[in-house]
């Protein structure tokens, strides 16, 4: 049965409502408006309420594609905080932000199997993005290598390992193609203890190299099974915009993990609206880890 997986520990990030297909969520001291596909239904809160934003993001088009646009006076980045890790909030080209808060659930985890394993564990984050994951296997005790295809999202991540206090963590950053650094670290013969995935649906390398997600992430998988350690700990698969039950991870993973045992769950993450606590299913998930 697959799990719901929810982050209670936020106190600066709240869905405040959805419908329509946006949501109005609280980021620190603004209230920003996103496209939200998931949330067909009608909105809780009055329209004076949504119009209370700060700024909206508008979608041209189709894809990702559009531009914020500010109702009131508002900084291009600002800073936020989850529990002791901190970050910037960017207002950019994309309708996204800097940081996936449903994804704090994940990263309580990750920080929580690492501090199990009681040693210093090489954990592998891909498509890692602003380096959130990254931060917090670090600040338990991991020697982190970090590898997105975004010059952004390194850029943003490296200011986050900076803002958090945490230089003196080692955290490798690696703009790159993940599936070519993959094979790299097989031929080097690079192992890790850990691997942290969140692979989108599809995109494109840094070179122009395409990823799409039905295509690749069963031969991603296959590639990372020969970068495992001998006593694996974890693995963490986080897949977005996909449309299919989280079930469709459990093939890959057990191929990749089937030399070591272990236990897996699969399901998504959740966030709940403080509005009328209707769930937003952002993402599907799988959890593998050693015992």
């Amino acid at each position: 049965m697959p799990k719901s997986y929810r982050s209670t520990n936020w106190e600066t990030y709240t869905l405040l409502d959805s419908g329509k297909r946006c949501k109005l969520e609280q980021f620190g001291p603004y209230r920003l408006v996103r496209p939200e596909p998931r949330a067909l239904w009608k909105q809780a809160w009055p329209d004076e309420e949504w119009a209370k934003a700060d700024a909206e993001f508008i979608v041209a088009g189709r894809g990702d594609g559009g531009e914020w646009v500010s109702r009131k006076e508002i900084p291009s980045r600002w800073e936020m905080n989850y529990k002791d890790m901190r970050f910037w909030i960017e207002l950019a080209v994309s309708r996204q932000v800097g940081v996936f808060p449903e994804n704090a659930a994940q990263w309580d985890w990750i920080r929580e199997r690492i501090e199990r394993a009681k040693r210093q564990l090489r954990v592998l984050n891909l498509f890692g993005y602003t380096g959130m994951a990254s931060l917090a296997a670090a600040q338990a005790g991991a020697e982190v290598t970090h590898v997105d295809s975004s010059r952004r999202a390194i850029r943003m991540g490296r200011e986050n390992q900076a803002l958090s206090g945490l230089e003196d963590k080692p955290i490798r950053w690696i703009v790159e193609d993940v599936m070519k650094y993959a094979r790299r670290e097989v031929k080097r013969g690079v192992k890790y203890d850990g691997v942290i995935m969140d692979p989108p649906k599809y995109g494109l390398g840094p070179k122009r190299e395409r990823w799409e997600f039905f295509r690749g992430f069963g031969s991603l998988c296959e590639v990372l099974r020969e970068t495992l350690s001998d006593n694996p700990q974890f693995v963490v698969v986080t897949a977005y915009a996909l449309e299919s039950p989280p079930e469709i991870l459990v093939p890959h993973i057990e191929t990749m993990m089937k030399e070591y045992g272990g236990k897996l769950e699969v399901g998504e993450l959740v966030v709940v609206e403080k509005s009328a606590g209707r769930n937003i299913r952002p993402a599907i998930t799988a959890r593998w880890w050693a015992g």
